[in-house]
């Protein structure tokens, strides 16, 4: 495919992704002039960035002064870098910030037109924040969650208006990050999703309506990535070779790169055991990603990655040694291996109907996890591979992983013929 040809299909792409069948110009909307945000940590402090930058006044609470003191701090320090390097005027600073109040009370957030909670990823700890919020927040108002992953109707089953509920999944970092994952419950109405979208366009997003199942629609194709990746670890490939071939493919960052990154304590706690024994083994010695100059790889003061004696010592004494040469497969196999199993979780999502199109799905991999532009996102990239090559791999990790069994859309685009990208599937089903 050409460059321009591909161009083409992004912009169509992204389009199209505004278009939500059932909502007009005529749907009603609610009109959103204030905005309240549960948790002043990373993400609550970056997404309220977004909405204090484009004018809309926020209320912004926390359990602890202590804990909100230092969100807003932070907030003032990336407003403050933006300012010195010329990005906006200085008095502009104060002018954002003046529209960021704090509070450590629930109850102020009691007439904000949207509130969206932004805690630590716990289920039982979200659901009782919305418990809370029924009873606090005005009638009409919308109660969004920033979860990345968890079952939303059973957040909105705690409330009296599931109807009023949603998710709005904000990328990390939050002030940065163009995509928007809006996340539409069971009972979620067209107005609430109508409101939302033309609210991303106000706070410069790109928004993508997807459906509720774990990990929803990004999330959900990472999660079968990093699975392979780490299969690969534990048939002796170490985890910067996996990288390096994934950096190959286009991505600016491989998994381990990426979880290095993201720090890999994100749900874990010390002595706990989880189902992936070389982090917890990291975690123990402190080695918990750049945070701490340490985990997957060695970093230097630059923050550059170094492969780890230390992190091949622990993944040879946990899988049980060094493979055979002969038996380390070339980046093209790891390629395959961490890529194809990607384009087989996406047919599964447009199966149950958890994205409204094939392209939806490519808008939300090249805006917020660097799917390489030349490759056009996972769909369009499906298309210059075949399906034929596609299933012959998913056969085959399918013999170790029944998980990773071939979709039933692959079966039938290996059969049937036609295009990935011309998949339609009838767009978004609840329920």
């Amino acid at each position: 495919m050409s460059d321009s040809s591909i161009a083409d299909y992004i912009e169509q792409a992204g389009k199209a992704a505004w278009q939500v069948p059932g909502i007009t110009d005529a749907t009603n909307r609610r009109d959103i002039k204030s905005v309240g945000i549960i948790g002043a940590g990373t993400m609550g402090g970056g997404i309220a960035m977004n909405f204090a930058t484009n004018g809309i006044p926020v209320t912004i609470v926390e359990t602890e002064q202590k804990s909100l003191d230092r969100g807003l701090s932070v907030v003032r320090g990336h407003y403050q870098r933006s300012a010195d390097r010329g990005r906006f005027a200085h008095d502009e600073v104060d002018a954002r910030m003046n529209r960021l109040q704090g509070s450590t009370n629930m109850e102020d957030l009691s007439e904000c037109d949207l509130i969206i909670e932004a805690v630590f990823e716990n289920l039982e700890l979200k659901k009782s924040i919305f418990a809370k919020l029924d009873k606090i927040a005005r009638p009409g108002a919308i109660l969004a969650t920033n979860t990345s992953a968890l079952d939303i109707n059973a957040i909105a089953g705690e409330t009296s208006r599931p109807h009023d509920v949603l998710g709005l999944h904000f990328f990390s970092p939050a002030n940065v990050m163009k995509l928007l994952e809006i996340v539409r419950a069971t009972h979620t109405t067209d107005d609430v999703v109508a409101t939302c979208m033309d609210l991303a366009r106000t706070i410069g997003k790109v928004a993508v309506l997807v459906g509720v199942c774990p990990g929803f629609v990004g999330n959900r194709i990472l999660f079968a990535r990093q699975v392979q990746a780490m299969k690969l670890v534990y048939k002796g490939v170490m985890p910067w070779q996996v990288d390096a071939a994934i950096n190959e493919f286009g991505f600016r960052m491989g998994p381990f790169q990426m979880s290095d990154l993201a720090g890999l304590d994100i749900g874990w706690s010390k002595g706990a055991t989880t189902q992936n024994p070389v982090r917890d083994a990291l975690c123990e010695i402190d080695r918990r990603g750049q945070k701490t100059g340490a985990g997957y790889y060695d970093y230097d003061e630059n923050r550059k990655p170094i492969p780890s004696d230390a992190t091949e010592d622990i993944i040879r004494k946990i899988t049980g040694g060094a493979p055979s040469s002969n038996d380390i497969p070339s980046n093209a196999e790891i390629i395959k291996s961490c890529i194809y199993p990607m384009i087989n979780e996406a047919l599964k999502i447009l199966e149950e109907g958890k994205a409204q199109r094939p392209s939806d799905i490519d808008i939300v991999w090249l805006n917020g996890y660097g799917w390489p532009a030349d490759k056009g996102g996972p769909m369009y990239f499906a298309d210059t591979v075949g399906a034929g090559p596609i299933l012959e791999t998913m056969e085959a990790l399918a013999a170790d992983d029944t998980a990773f069994a071939p979709a039933k859309l692959l079966l039938d685009m290996h059969r049937d013929g036609g295009r990935f990208i011309d998949i339609d599937r009838g767009g978004l089903k609840v329920g």
